[in-house]
């Protein structure tokens, strides 16, 4: 595990399958974390992949459709960004992007406006505060499927605890 203070204390980790990310929202859930507390990113092909219409419903799979119908709401301009996450709650897609990101990291790119969303990827999760050689790889992954899962662990023994937990449940590239 990397720890980086500029990261403002996120911990990040990339999932290829959906039963590593459910595992890992699940538990986050039962430690105590409300469901706005967690990041979910994963590419608007990943989330059909993984939580499309012949997928068991599940909490994370609700999560990451919340703002898939939102999607065409949210066009070019920081009024429209704000008022969709304002109307979806904190889960937006992105088009241009392709993206699905839900829980706090979808506020912050609204509050980034449109210019934090046209540096693609990359852009948008530097902008979250995850360093850009993470970002790499994290752009990399959701591209091919992946979901990276994100929070703000409690307490140093809470990110210990998760960086165990991701690592027994196929979390790749755990970050803190």
């Amino acid at each position: 595990m990397t720890n980086n203070t500029d990261n403002a204390g996120m911990m990040t980790a990339m999932f290829k399958d959906r039963e590593s990310a459910e595992l890992a929202y699940t538990e986050l859930r039962a430690r105590g974390y409300d469901k706005d507390d967690i990041n979910v990113v994963m590419s608007d092909e990943g989330r059909k992949r993984h939580f499309g219409d012949d997928t068991e419903d599940t909490e994370l799979g609700n999560k990451s459709l919340e703002g898939a119908g939102a999607g065409s709401a949210i066009g070019g301009t920081l009024g429209a960004i704000i008022g969709a996450v304002a109307a979806i709650g904190t889960s937006i897609a992105i088009p241009g992007l392709g993206l699905i990101v839900a829980g706090p990291l979808a506020a912050g790119l609204a509050g980034a406006g449109a210019g934090g969303l046209t540096g693609g990827l990359i852009g948008a999760l530097v902008g979250a505060g995850i360093p850009e050689e993470r970002a790499k790889i994290y752009e990399s992954g959701i591209k091919e499927g992946n979901i990276v899962v994100g929070f703000r662990p409690h307490s140093a023994e809470d990110a210990r605890y998760f960086e165990q937990h991701f690592q027994s449940n196929r979390g790749e590239h755990i970050y803190y």
